[in-house]
């Protein structure tokens, strides 16, 4: 009995001892066995497949080529390119918005890292600069915000936190301020900052940037939100700013369910109080053509602002059929002011000689739309053909003054305000295209780094990273309407008070008052050039 009983308990024993060994094996097989597998199934795949040459010469390892194709862009962005490196924007301007709109401050230390060598435009400086006390700006409303404050910063601990801050708003005097429509319409429009968002429809932008640009720029005032072709939505008037509806030529948002141009939708949007001005989307710098929207992100909602089919993409045509030449189309602006009673302009891009037959024909008939913007070729888009936005259309740096100088050359230019569009994202930049002849810029890309950008260069996919561009739920969730209105809002509030700056360092006491003769551009043996040189 005893010895029975022995023997049980050994075999007991060696029954967890054969369950251990299995699972030993069993192990051994996963790690080893499993991948072995795999790979000779990735081998005789590869080496079968009549796709990819390299892939039937060097089956498996050739995989490494197409893994490192694709972690190319984000290396480069955040290994190997050096801070001023990059397109379309480089590391340190993408930080410098990132930093005004999180810190509201744009300090630096030890000196900058702009190449002297290179050819470029420089802002001169007067030897006898304006104090602050005779800036002509309007500081008497604060704005309250909400910024950034590190607290520790080391190389394995960074520790910040989110304070109230009361700020000036830099807005211009009543008396500097730009109004478009002073004579020609019932609702002229006010504007005391010399900055606004460019078009950004709703659709290409999710609801969530949309709202939160919004409400940053009703924040900080004296600006306006442009809606982009798309149409106007709830959210471009959650924030409570100024709104430029943009027409373009698929007609979203005042067209008829056949496509027509509906004049009972236009007198509707005309009469909601926050829309200010009317612009007509002749082209875009980044696609001189209609706009383009993906399937994927065109939602119900999308839709039906739009009066279009759900999920379906969409491609406006390549110009209006309302008008076709010069005189129609100033004929079609004068009935859109007559029927809303507020400002109308039109957005094109430089590059024909029918901008010199629109300024005669102005001239010609005494019509003539409130503003135009010039939109430059370097301009950014959610989706757009590589050959359009890599070679049609003047840059804004050549597109301005060509604008500019026409309209003088016929005697409209005091009947037009000019907005300049295209890469305009930090006060300097700013301050060039002011003394090119702009009397307003436009900036898109700017503010949606604002709100969370990272430029990962997937606007057309909708699979944005970081919810802005992008009208996924699931991935709009990481976009915090509340904190990023803040960083739009400081963003703006930042520019305002630099244009500023660099306008008293050249002797001016408002940045209106920018003109050719303080800006010159030294080539690359170090020759200054004067503007009127430059553009005759």
């Amino acid at each position: 009995m005893i010895r029975t009983g022995r023997t049980t308990r050994r075999g007991r024993f060696m029954d967890q001892t054969d369950v251990l060994v299995i699972v030993l094996i069993g192990i051994v097989v996963i790690v080893v066995l499993v991948p072995v597998v795999t790979l000779l199934w990735l081998y005789y795949r590869d080496i079968n497949q009549t796709k990819h040459s390299v892939l039937r010469n060097f089956p498996v390892l050739g995989k490494m080529r197409y893994i490192l194709e694709k972690m190319g862009p984000e290396l480069r962005q955040y290994l190997f390119l050096n801070d001023n490196e990059g397109k379309p924007f480089t590391r340190r301007q993408f930080e410098d918005v990132v930093i005004s709109a999180k810190y509201k401050h744009r300090m630096l230390g030890f000196g900058t890292e702009r190449n002297y060598e290179e050819e470029g435009y420089y802002i001169r400086n007067s030897l006898f600069p304006k104090l602050e006390q005779e800036m002509r700006v309007d500081n008497e409303q604060k704005i309250q915000t909400k910024v950034y404050s590190i607290d520790d910063d080391s190389l394995f601990r960074r520790k910040e936190h989110r304070e109230a801050a009361e700020v000036n708003p830099f807005y211009l005097p009543d008396e500097d301020a730009v109004i478009l429509g002073e004579s020609t319409c019932r609702h002229p429009f006010k504007i005391k900052g010399l900055i606004g968002q460019s078009a950004m429809s709703y659709g290409s932008l999710g609801d969530r940037a949309i709202t939160a640009l919004s409400t940053g720029l009703g924040l900080a005032g004296g600006t306006w939100m442009n809606t982009g072709e798309g149409g106007l939505s709830k959210y471009h008037l959650a924030g409570g700013t100024d709104i430029m509806l943009q027409i373009g030529p698929g007609l979203f948002g005042v067209r008829t369910p056949d496509g027509e141009f509906s004049w009972e939708a236009f007198q509707k949007k005309s009469e909601i109080e926050q829309v200010k001005a009317f612009e007509i989307k002749l082209a875009q710098g980044a696609k001189t053509r209609g706009g383009h929207l993906d399937g994927a992100k065109v939602t119900p909602e999308i839709a039906e602002i739009r009066g279009v089919e759900a999920y379906r993409s969409i491609d406006s045509p390549n110009r209006f059929k309302e008008f076709g030449d010069p005189i129609s189309m100033l004929h079609f602006i004068e009935k859109l002011r007559e029927v809303g009673g507020k400002p109308v302009g039109i957005k094109l891009v430089v590059g024909d000689v029918d901008l010199e037959r629109l300024a005669v024909a102005m001239a010609e008939t005494g019509m003539a739309p409130d503003f135009i913007t010039v939109d430059g070729g370097e301009g950014g888009t959610g989706a757009s053909y590589k050959e359009l936005a890599d070679a049609v259309g003047f840059p804004i740096h050549t597109a301005l003054p060509i604008a500019d100088d026409l309209l003088k050359k016929y005697g409209v230019r005091d009947r037009v305000k000019l907005i300049a569009s295209g890469k305009l994202l930090s006060p300097d930049r700013i301050a060039v295209a002011l003394a090119m002849g702009a009397d307003l810029v436009n900036i898109a890309r700017g503010f949606m780094m604002s709100v969370g950008c990272i430029r990962a260069m997937v606007c057309h996919t909708n699979r944005c990273p970081v919810g802005v561009a992008t009208t996924d739920p699931s991935l709009q969730k990481a976009l915090v309407v509340e904190e990023k209105s803040y960083r739009a809002c400081n963003y703006l509030l930042s520019l305002r008070e630099g244009l500023y700056n660099v306008a008293a360092a050249a002797g001016i006491d408002s940045p209106t008052k920018f003109e050719r003769r303080h800006i010159v551009y030294k080539d690359r043996y170090g020759k200054v050039h004067e503007l009127n040189t430059l553009f005759l």
